[in-house]
Protein backbone atom coordinates (compact mmCIF):
# COMPACT_ATOMS: atom_id res chain seq x y z
CA UNK A 1 0.00 0.00 0.00
CA UNK A 2 0.85 3.14 -0.43
CA UNK A 3 2.14 5.86 2.18
CA UNK A 4 -0.96 7.45 2.81
CA UNK A 5 0.95 11.27 3.55
CA UNK A 6 -1.99 13.28 3.56
CA UNK A 7 -3.61 11.73 5.97
CA UNK A 8 -1.06 13.04 8.29
CA UNK A 9 -2.16 16.00 10.68
CA UNK A 10 1.11 17.81 10.01
CA UNK A 11 0.97 17.38 6.58
CA UNK A 12 -2.63 17.61 5.80
CA UNK A 13 -2.43 20.98 7.63
CA UNK A 14 0.71 22.64 5.63
CA UNK A 15 -0.69 21.69 2.54
CA UNK A 16 -3.87 23.40 3.12
CA UNK A 17 -1.99 26.67 3.16
CA UNK A 18 -0.05 26.29 -0.26
CA UNK A 19 -1.55 28.26 -2.80
CA UNK A 20 -2.78 25.68 -5.03
CA UNK A 21 -4.89 24.51 -1.92
CA UNK A 22 -6.59 28.21 -1.25
CA UNK A 23 -6.95 28.98 -4.78
CA UNK A 24 -7.00 26.31 -6.84
CA UNK A 25 -5.94 25.45 -9.86
CA UNK A 26 -5.66 29.15 -10.59
CA UNK A 27 -2.61 28.73 -7.76
CA UNK A 28 -0.73 26.53 -9.74
CA UNK A 29 1.63 27.77 -11.62
CA UNK A 30 1.95 24.84 -14.00
CA UNK A 31 -2.16 25.04 -14.68
CA UNK A 32 -1.78 26.87 -17.93
CA UNK A 33 0.59 24.76 -19.44
CA UNK A 34 -1.43 21.79 -17.97
CA UNK A 35 -4.58 22.52 -19.44
CA UNK A 36 -3.35 23.76 -23.07
CA UNK A 37 -2.28 19.95 -23.18
CA UNK A 38 -5.90 18.88 -22.45
CA UNK A 39 -8.64 17.64 -25.30
CA UNK A 40 -12.12 19.25 -25.52
CA UNK A 41 -14.14 18.00 -22.44
CA UNK A 42 -18.20 18.43 -23.52
CA UNK A 43 -19.43 15.25 -23.36
CA UNK A 44 -16.23 13.68 -22.38
CA UNK A 45 -16.40 11.22 -19.09
CA UNK A 46 -13.07 12.15 -17.23
CA UNK A 47 -10.94 10.16 -14.49
CA UNK A 48 -9.09 12.33 -11.99
CA UNK A 49 -6.13 10.06 -10.40
CA UNK A 50 -4.90 11.93 -6.77
CA UNK A 51 -7.71 14.24 -7.18
CA UNK A 52 -6.89 16.15 -4.09
CA UNK A 53 -10.00 18.74 -3.04
CA UNK A 54 -11.19 18.26 -6.35
CA UNK A 55 -10.41 21.37 -8.29
CA UNK A 56 -9.85 19.90 -11.36
CA UNK A 57 -12.71 17.36 -10.95
CA UNK A 58 -14.62 20.58 -10.62
CA UNK A 59 -13.05 22.48 -13.72
CA UNK A 60 -13.89 19.49 -15.67
CA UNK A 61 -17.24 19.78 -15.26
CA UNK A 62 -16.90 23.62 -15.73
CA UNK A 63 -15.44 22.92 -19.33
CA UNK A 64 -18.93 20.42 -20.42
CA UNK A 65 -17.35 16.44 -18.91
CA UNK A 66 -20.29 14.53 -18.70
CA UNK A 67 -19.25 13.00 -15.75
CA UNK A 68 -16.05 12.93 -13.56
CA UNK A 69 -14.79 10.65 -11.22
CA UNK A 70 -12.31 11.31 -8.74
CA UNK A 71 -9.65 9.25 -6.63
CA UNK A 72 -7.73 9.60 -3.93
CA UNK A 73 -5.61 7.25 -1.28
CA UNK A 74 -6.18 10.27 1.14
CA UNK A 75 -9.94 10.49 3.75
CA UNK A 76 -8.96 13.96 4.79
CA UNK A 77 -8.30 14.79 1.03
CA UNK A 78 -11.94 13.44 -0.51
CA UNK A 79 -13.60 14.60 2.84
CA UNK A 80 -12.43 18.68 1.92
CA UNK A 81 -13.71 17.64 -1.86
CA UNK A 82 -16.75 16.28 -0.86
CA UNK A 83 -16.99 19.72 1.23
CA UNK A 84 -16.34 21.72 -1.83
CA UNK A 85 -18.74 20.28 -4.16
CA UNK A 86 -22.30 20.07 -4.96
CA UNK A 87 -22.54 18.39 -8.04
CA UNK A 88 -24.64 14.80 -8.65
CA UNK A 89 -22.16 14.10 -11.82
CA UNK A 90 -19.14 14.38 -9.45
CA UNK A 91 -18.15 11.18 -7.82
CA UNK A 92 -15.15 10.73 -5.19
CA UNK A 93 -13.69 7.59 -4.10
CA UNK A 94 -10.92 6.52 -2.16
CA UNK A 95 -8.56 4.04 -3.95
CA UNK A 96 -4.70 3.22 -3.58
CA UNK A 97 -3.56 4.22 -7.65
CA UNK A 98 -0.64 1.37 -6.43
CA UNK A 99 -3.46 -1.42 -6.73
CA UNK A 100 -5.88 0.42 -9.18
CA UNK A 101 -7.99 -2.11 -11.31
CA UNK A 102 -10.21 -0.15 -13.25
CA UNK A 103 -12.69 -3.07 -15.02
CA UNK A 104 -15.41 -2.56 -17.14
CA UNK A 105 -14.64 1.35 -16.45
CA UNK A 106 -14.39 3.81 -18.80
CA UNK A 107 -13.21 7.28 -19.62
CA UNK A 108 -12.16 9.82 -22.67
CA UNK A 109 -9.82 11.30 -20.40
CA UNK A 110 -7.42 10.33 -17.44
CA UNK A 111 -5.87 12.95 -15.53
CA UNK A 112 -3.24 12.85 -12.39
CA UNK A 113 -1.67 15.92 -10.86
CA UNK A 114 1.85 15.63 -9.20
CA UNK A 115 0.34 11.84 -7.95
CA UNK A 116 2.50 9.24 -9.89
CA UNK A 117 5.94 9.93 -8.16
CA UNK A 118 4.13 8.42 -4.91
CA UNK A 119 4.22 5.08 -6.66
CA UNK A 120 7.03 2.41 -6.74
CA UNK A 121 5.67 1.17 -9.64
CA UNK A 122 3.90 3.05 -12.86
CA UNK A 123 3.82 0.21 -15.44
CA UNK A 124 1.29 -1.68 -13.90
CA UNK A 125 -1.27 1.25 -13.76
CA UNK A 126 -0.43 2.48 -17.40
CA UNK A 127 -1.61 -0.99 -17.86
CA UNK A 128 -5.06 -0.73 -16.43
CA UNK A 129 -5.11 3.28 -17.69
CA UNK A 130 -4.56 2.23 -21.11
CA UNK A 131 -7.44 -0.36 -21.20
CA UNK A 132 -9.60 2.13 -19.21
CA UNK A 133 -9.57 4.73 -21.77
CA UNK A 134 -11.72 4.70 -24.49
CA UNK A 135 -9.92 4.58 -28.23
CA UNK A 136 -8.73 8.08 -29.06
CA UNK A 137 -8.77 9.26 -25.24
CA UNK A 138 -6.19 10.90 -23.69
CA UNK A 139 -4.33 10.64 -20.86
CA UNK A 140 -2.40 14.07 -19.14
CA UNK A 141 -0.81 14.06 -16.00
CA UNK A 142 1.98 15.55 -14.22
CA UNK A 143 4.93 14.42 -11.68
CA UNK A 144 8.01 15.66 -9.87
CA UNK A 145 10.34 15.65 -12.59
CA UNK A 146 13.00 12.82 -12.65
CA UNK A 147 15.97 15.98 -12.48
CA UNK A 148 14.20 16.93 -9.43
CA UNK A 149 13.62 13.87 -7.77
CA UNK A 150 16.89 12.07 -8.57
CA UNK A 151 19.08 13.20 -5.27
CA UNK A 152 19.10 11.35 -2.39
CA UNK A 153 18.74 14.68 -0.62
CA UNK A 154 17.24 17.81 -2.18
CA UNK A 155 18.45 20.86 -2.05
CA UNK A 156 20.66 23.65 -3.84
CA UNK A 157 24.11 23.02 -3.32
CA UNK A 158 26.13 26.48 -2.55
CA UNK A 159 29.47 27.28 -3.65
CA UNK A 160 32.16 29.23 -2.16
CA UNK A 161 31.03 32.38 -4.53
CA UNK A 162 27.47 32.06 -3.61
CA UNK A 163 26.65 30.24 -6.90
CA UNK A 164 23.54 27.66 -6.64
CA UNK A 165 23.43 23.93 -8.36
CA UNK A 166 21.07 21.32 -8.11
CA UNK A 167 23.14 17.98 -8.17
CA UNK A 168 21.72 14.95 -10.60
CA UNK A 169 23.94 12.24 -8.81
CA UNK A 170 21.80 8.95 -8.18
CA UNK A 171 19.52 9.98 -11.48
CA UNK A 172 20.34 6.40 -12.89
CA UNK A 173 19.46 5.22 -9.13
CA UNK A 174 15.96 4.89 -9.31
CA UNK A 175 13.77 4.29 -6.28
CA UNK A 176 12.46 5.48 -3.06
CA UNK A 177 13.42 9.02 -2.01
CA UNK A 178 12.65 10.61 1.51
CA UNK A 179 12.08 14.02 1.65
CA UNK A 180 11.07 16.31 5.28
CA UNK A 181 8.58 18.60 3.56
CA UNK A 182 5.52 19.24 5.31
CA UNK A 183 6.16 16.26 7.28
CA UNK A 184 9.07 14.51 8.21
CA UNK A 185 9.65 11.41 6.20
CA UNK A 186 7.58 11.71 2.90
CA UNK A 187 8.09 8.79 0.82
CA UNK A 188 8.52 9.78 -3.04
CA UNK A 189 9.86 7.23 -5.64
CA UNK A 190 12.57 8.70 -8.46
CA UNK A 191 12.70 6.98 -11.86
CA UNK A 192 14.27 8.31 -15.16
CA UNK A 193 12.86 10.30 -17.94
CA UNK A 194 12.93 7.12 -19.92
CA UNK A 195 10.71 4.83 -17.36
CA UNK A 196 8.61 7.14 -17.34
CA UNK A 197 7.77 7.37 -21.27
CA UNK A 198 9.25 3.70 -21.93
CA UNK A 199 6.55 2.36 -19.91
CA UNK A 200 3.74 4.64 -21.36
CA UNK A 201 5.05 3.40 -25.16
CA UNK A 202 5.17 -0.48 -23.49
CA UNK A 203 1.22 0.33 -22.59
CA UNK A 204 0.31 0.77 -26.14
CA UNK A 205 0.29 5.12 -25.55
CA UNK A 206 1.32 7.34 -28.30
CA UNK A 207 3.29 10.21 -27.32
CA UNK A 208 1.74 13.40 -27.91
CA UNK A 209 3.35 15.94 -25.63
CA UNK A 210 6.35 16.02 -23.23
CA UNK A 211 7.35 19.49 -21.26
CA UNK A 212 10.38 20.03 -18.83
CA UNK A 213 7.84 23.02 -17.05
CA UNK A 214 9.63 26.02 -16.52
CA UNK A 215 7.38 29.51 -15.56
CA UNK A 216 6.94 32.16 -18.17
CA UNK A 217 8.72 35.59 -17.90
CA UNK A 218 5.21 36.96 -16.91
CA UNK A 219 4.74 34.42 -13.84
CA UNK A 220 8.18 35.31 -12.46
CA UNK A 221 7.48 39.18 -12.12
CA UNK A 222 4.38 38.51 -10.90
CA UNK A 223 5.51 35.76 -8.31
CA UNK A 224 9.42 36.37 -8.62
CA UNK A 225 9.76 33.13 -6.09
CA UNK A 226 9.13 31.30 -9.00
CA UNK A 227 12.26 31.59 -10.43
CA UNK A 228 14.50 29.29 -8.86
CA UNK A 229 11.83 27.11 -11.16
CA UNK A 230 14.02 28.21 -14.38
CA UNK A 231 17.48 26.90 -12.89
CA UNK A 232 15.95 23.43 -13.08
CA UNK A 233 12.74 21.86 -13.81
CA UNK A 234 10.92 20.79 -10.90
CA UNK A 235 7.94 19.50 -13.12
CA UNK A 236 7.70 17.17 -15.79
CA UNK A 237 3.93 17.31 -17.76
CA UNK A 238 3.50 14.28 -20.07
CA UNK A 239 0.31 13.99 -22.42
CA UNK A 240 -0.12 10.60 -24.48
CA UNK A 241 -3.45 8.95 -26.05
CA UNK A 242 -4.45 5.63 -26.85
CA UNK A 243 -4.77 4.97 -30.52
Amino acid sequence: MSQNIYDNQAFFEGYAQLPRSVQGLAGAPEWPALQAMLPPLAGKRVLDLGCGYGWFCRSAREQGAREVVGIDLSSKMLARAAELTRDPAIHYRRGDLAALTLDDEHYDLIYSSLALHYLAEVGPLFGQLFDALTPGGSLVFSVENPIFTCPRQQGWLHDESGQRSWPINSYQAEGPRLSNWLAEGVLKYHRTLGTYLNSLIAAGFRLGHVEDWGPSTAQIAANPALAEEVERPMLLLVAASKP
